[in-house]
């Protein structure tokens, strides 16, 4: 090798040098990729240079020249696409050199207006066994074919570029995993807030307005609307909109369940995006083709059993709703469903509760007030037999009646000031026992016996004393109305942990099978007040025999 050629080769090695510290420093990748190409053509001293980067499937997927002309450049109607020479070497390991680009079977020729080149060598850019690029370069500018020194240079180089170009990539998708994560966390917080937010309200209005309203300020979303589905329906109508760019995205306010975009999210239960296209327009309101909407998504707003309504949003500008977009509106939507299905659970539990306190006052009232009333006619019926045989006695039926109205009133009044009647303040269990017995022997002049102890019933909750109260004044009623009974019996006893009641009258029975369907609301309240308060009540009874009403309730409280 003569001095001028080992000075050049020198010379070119310092470029080289300095070349690859500059490409270590650039961590662009797009910088990187014109950066490379500029210093190939450099260092070869050639006038057409062009990298060619692979994506991660081998395809090509970025072009870039240096030499060509613009007018050239216009008049390219596309990219190579990875044919001919260009193809050869996107697959190859090795670097290939032609002194004669037209001659060589390889080559498939140049575009129309693509410059005339001859001399071409093409060096692969590999990181292990991967081509991540390739530097293709013709026509040195002396006119000279390229050499080994040309091929060591540039191969050198190539290894540099690759290194270079890994550690942007990496660079590259180390700053969108930070960005991706920094968006996720913003999301994370905002579904915290927003799910703190919406466990505490208690209206579906104000749910579905915060939620819309937080969810388009966040993803900066300049129209949203919620399609809420009524409880037993098939329809979703129009709840809110948001929004004063577009006054509406749908033609229609109301959707049947799978009908439209609305009403297939609702069916399939799953999101949809709908690029706007201007000659698909049937459902879309003309507001939004005034307006460039880009795209419309619409999520559903699911519960725990089923698709409580759908959330739509739409994208004005070219940016899409990325995957992650798609994924935070739809943990939103789930939120919104979850939020919407408890305050509906909630709005039924009040009424059921308010059906059930109906129930009970309807309970307390027929077995309290109906029944002292009816005793009280009965009372007088018996008044108006013996006013003309025993006046005297008549009167004290009369006294009696007027003193079971007095008690009435006072029940009526206790039943306006809380509900709640108050037929054993005054007495224990044994003592309200007597006196309805006491009552029942007075108005029907049968014969009727309570026995039951002394004592030891101190430990009954109240609640248990008053469900037997009521039990037996119901027994006995339904006694003096239905069964004729000559003699009733009413006895109390205890067990370790149970305290029972039975009643046994001499009437007239019934057929259990024949009237078990028809039983009244007297024996069906009895039957409840025994369960309400952990216990249970058994009758039966035999056509001309009579009737026995067994229950029982338990000591402790703390079955109830």
């Amino acid at each position: 090798m003569g001095n001028n050629s080992r000075a050049s080769m020198e010379a070119k090695m310092a470029a080289l040098h300095q070349a690859s510290i500059q490409l270590v420093q650039d961590v662009s990748i797009e910088s990187l990729l014109e950066r490379i190409t500029a210093q190939a053509c450099e260092l070869a001293d050639v006038q057409y240079a062009a990298l060619g980067v692979l994506s991660d499937t081998g395809r090509l997927e970025r072009f870039i020249p240096i030499g060509l002309k613009a007018a050239d450049l216009a008049g390219i109607d596309h990219q190579p696409i990875g044919l001919g020479l260009i193809g050869e070497l996107m697959c190859s390991s090795e670097t290939i050199i032609v002194n004669d680009i037209a001659s060589d079977p390889r080559s498939v020729g140049f575009p129309f207006s693509h410059p005339k080149m001859k001399t071409f060598m093409g060096v692969p850019i590999r990181q292990g066994n991967k081509n991540l690029g390739v530097i293709y370069l013709a026509d040195k500018r002396d006119g000279s074919s390229f050499d080994k020194n040309d091929q060591l240079i540039i191969e050198r180089f190539s290894a540099f570029a690759a290194s270079a170009i890994a550690n942007a990539r990496l660079h590259d998708r180390l700053i969108k995993r930070d960005q991706e994560l920094t968006r996720r966390n913003e999301n994370l917080a905002l579904l915290n807030n927003m799910a703190s937010t919406l466990a505490t309200s208690t209206e579906i209005d104000a749910i579905i307005k915060i939620a819309l309203t937080q969810l388009m300020d966040f993803l900066d979303l300049k129209a949203g609307e919620v399609y809420l589905r009524p409880e037993g329906e098939k329809k979703l109508k129009l709840v809110l909109h948001r929004g004063k760019t577009v006054s509406a995205l749908w033609k229609e306010e109301t959707f049947a369940v799978g009908r439209g975009m609305v009403g297939m999210t609702a069916k399939t239960g799953l999101p949809k995006v709908l690029t706007v296209n201007p000659n698909d327009s049937q459902e879309l309101n003309d507001a939004v083709l005034n307006n460039n909407v880009h795209q419309i998504a619409s999520f559903p707003l699911r519960g725990r059993s089923n698709v409580l309504g759908v959330l739509c949003v739409a994208v004005l500008d070219r940016r899409p709703l990325t995957d992650l977009d798609i994924q935070f509106i739809s943990a939103i939507g789930s939120w919104m469903g979850t939020a919407l299905e408890n305050v509906r659970y909630n709005n039924n539990s009040r009424r059921l509760a308010v059906l059930e306190e109906r129930e009970r006052i309807g309970m307390d009232l027929h077995d309290g007030i109906i029944q002292s009333i009816y005793a009280v006619g009965l009372t007088l019926e018996h008044a108006r037999l013996l006013l003309s045989e025993d006046p005297e006695q008549s009167k004290e039926r009369i006294d009696q009646s007027i003193k079971g109205l007095n008690n009435t009133i006072r029940d009526i009044r206790t039943y306006i000031l809380d509900l709640r009647p108050r037929q054993l303040v005054d007495e224990n269990l044994m003592q309200g026992l007597q006196r309805l017995v006491n009552e029942f022997r007075a108005n029907t002049l049968a014969e009727a016996h309570i026995t039951g102890p002394s004592d030891g019933l101190e430990k009954l909750p109240a609640s248990r004393a008053l469900a037997l109260f009521h039990i037996c004044q119901e027994a006995l009623a339904n006694t003096a109305k239905h069964a004729k009974a000559k003699k009733v019996e009413v006895v109390v006893w205890t067990t370790g942990d149970r305290v029972l009641m039975e009643i046994r009258d001499n009437g007239k029975g019934f057929d259990m099978e024949s009237t078990r369907t028809s039983l009244g609301h007297g024996l069906s309240n009895m039957q409840t007040r025994a369960r309400n308060v952990n216990g249970d009540l058994e009758l039966t009874s035999e056509p001309g025999i009579g009737t026995t009403i067994l229950t029982w309730v338990p000591f402790s409280s703390t079955e109830e």
